[in-house]
């Protein structure tokens, strides 16, 4: 029985570009129908390697986007930059504007570059692109540079937000500035996701994070976005245990799902029926 109807569903797997066994892992759930997104670190030493395959990439089939960073270590390294410095001098208007404009267009470029075509949407690895500067400067330039075929910008709504006091790791995440970013982005008439499900501490192995999986896609809906982290295998990558252990989930992850709201369909936020914006307004409220 469907009683509650069809609902589509984007799952996109973060962080391509990282690693090799990042980019196979994408690869193959891509290819396997698992997910239907993938976010790109054009900076990252895989990139390069990476980019041909991911060009092959029917793009009816997954929406491939930029994966903004501002901080990244100066080599592929196992430790990642501390992220507080930065969200610190974003809040006390220490970043130059110019500077982080510079930093997003020379990104989107290189993206370009290695695709042959824009970005079919944006987001930022661990979530910059909403912070203060960050997002005007996003806006900014994503609608001077593309106009009325602007790439849609992920959100970082939780299912429901908090309206005072964030007590989950995705409310902390929306509360560094998704609010604001969404408002921005609908003064340029930029679409946003809706929801931003898959946020959780990496903790506990793949029988824990299949429990998660499925219970994200009982509670979604369209519009929404559900942000995995897939690998193959990397010592040095931050979360590899956890990334493996998504992997191997993720690629028994058949669609439709049927769950007690009707049926779950994957399918790229690009090719999806639009939401009216009442409803997605509620993600944000």
């Amino acid at each position: 029985m469907n009683a509650g109807g069809d609902r589509f569903l984007c799952i996109c797997a973060d962080d391509f570009g990282m690693s090799e066994g990042i980019n196979a892992a994408v690869l193959d759930l891509v290819a396997r129908a698992a997910i239907c997104a993938a976010s790109c670190m054009v900076l990252r030493g895989a990139w390069a390697t990476g980019a041909a395959s991911l060009r092959k990439v029917d793009p009816a089939a997954a929406d491939l986007g930029l994966h903004l960073e501002l901080n990244r270590p100066p080599s592929d390294s196992p430790a990642e930059p501390a992220l507080g410095g930065l969200i610190a001098a974003s809040y006390l208007g220490l970043l130059r504007p110019g500077t982080v404009r510079a930093q997003i267009r020379e990104q989107l470029t290189r993206f370009e570059e290695g695709m042959g075509r824009p970005p079919a949407f944006v987001d930022g690895h661990r979530h910059v692109h909403q912070l203060p500067v960050v997002r005007e400067a996003l806006v900014e330039e994503v609608a001077l540079r593309y106009g009325l075929a602007a790439p849609w910008i992920r959100s970082t709504a939780p299912p429901a937000a908090a309206r005072f006091f964030p007590r989950t790791k995705a409310e902390v995440v929306f509360a560094l500035g998704g609010r604001r970013l969404c408002a921005l982005a609908a003064e340029r008439a930029i679409a946003t996701s809706g929801a931003l499900l898959g946020i959780y501490g990496f903790d506990g192995g793949a029988v824990a994070y299949r429990h998660r999986l499925l219970q994200w896609i009982a509670i979604c809906r369209s519009g929404d976005v559900l942000m995995c982290h897939p690998s193959l295998g990397d010592a040095w990558v931050a979360h590899d245990a956890a990334r493996r252990h998504e992997y191997a989930v993720l690629r028994t992850l058949a669609f439709p799902v049927e769950t007690e709201g009707g049926r779950v369909l994957l399918r790229p936020l690009s090719r999806q029926p639009p939401v009216k914006s009442e409803a997605r307004a509620q993600s944000i409220e």
